[in-house]
């Protein structure tokens, strides 16, 4: 239980970082850049964990790696926000 909440506190933060590192417009607020992060931790929790054995049960995942996810789940959600509107 204690690594899920590790999870969303680090997704917190990361989604944040990812809003400012992110280039360019960003179509979505805080809240669902907040979201893309904390489902950026959990990519790279699982990808930590079944790629590279780097998590296991009840750990946080590592704050570049969830960086990293959060970066790339906002720039996919650009993407289809932009096709969407146009």
């Amino acid at each position: 239980m204690l690594g899920i909440i590790g999870t969303i506190v680090v997704g917190l933060i990361v989604g944040a970082i990812a809003k400012l590192i992110s280039p360019g417009r960003d179509p979505s607020g805080w809240i669902i850049t907040i979201l893309i992060g904390i489902a950026g931790a959990f990519i790279a929790k699982f990808l930590g964990q079944s790629l590279f054995g780097w998590y296991r049960d009840g750990d946080a995942p590592g704050w570049i790696m969830s960086i990293a996810g959060a970066v790339l789940l906002l720039w996919i959600y650009k993407l289809v926000t932009r096709n969407r509107a146009a």
